[in-house]
């Protein structure tokens, strides 16, 4: 059993903006296999899926995002999980938009969210999917990029990268992280290698 994570910020506010990239990827894997999410034990929203033959929770904090660990938390417990179990998706200001990058751990990198579920699981050893937005205009505040709607420059790319980012959540939990970040931390404008 996996739980997969999306961070983000509830409410049509919020919807749409670069910093809910994690909800929009587990809206994709539910919208793909045709579930709809409801109540949970925590204070989130969640889906039950089956990706091949493993079981996977989808969940979406109602926290906010500097809090989404008290939900993640709260429900690795309840469903006895390992950290190793639990896969995180968030948008990566420090990535080039629409870039993807899956890690088995590391730290927060400066995201409030991961600051968060690491905070509540009590370790940074639980894989991630990290979407990159890109910085935007270096002279506009971080914060104010982030909490701002997709602009029609970025859309089309980060629709990709939704998608993307939904195979690889399903890749993970279907065949592990390893198999997904080396299928899918290279760069997708990048030529396949040659194979002999």
């Amino acid at each position: 059993m996996k739980l997969v994570a999306g961070l983000g910020n509830p409410g049509p506010r919020y919807r749409g903006t670069y910093h809910n990239i994690g909800f929009d990827v587990v809206d994709e894997i539910a919208r793909r296999a045709g579930v709809a999410f409801g109540a949970s034990p925590a204070d989130a929203l969640a889906a039950k899926v089956t990706v091949g033959v493993e079981p996977a929770w989808l969940v979406k904090p109602l926290t906010f995002m500097n809090l989404s660990g008290q939900a993640v938390g709260a429900l690795a417990r309840y469903y006895r999980l390992d950290p190793a179990d639990v896969l995180v998706v968030v948008d990566d200001v420090a990535l080039e938009t629409g870039r993807l990058r899956i890690r088995r751990g590391g730290s927060a990198g400066g995201h409030n969210g991961l600051k968060s579920v690491i905070e509540h699981l009590g370790t940074e050893g639980f894989p991630r999917v990290r979407v990159g937005v890109g910085r935007g205009d270096a002279r506009r505040d971080l914060a104010d990029h982030v909490l701002a709607k997709i602009g029609a420059d970025d859309r089309a790319r980060l629709e990709e990268a939704v998608a993307r980012a939904a195979d690889a959540v399903e890749c993970v939990i279907a065949e592990g992280t390893d198999a997904a970040m080396n299928r899918y931390n290279r760069d997708p404008g990048a030529e396949a290698p040659d194979v002999p």
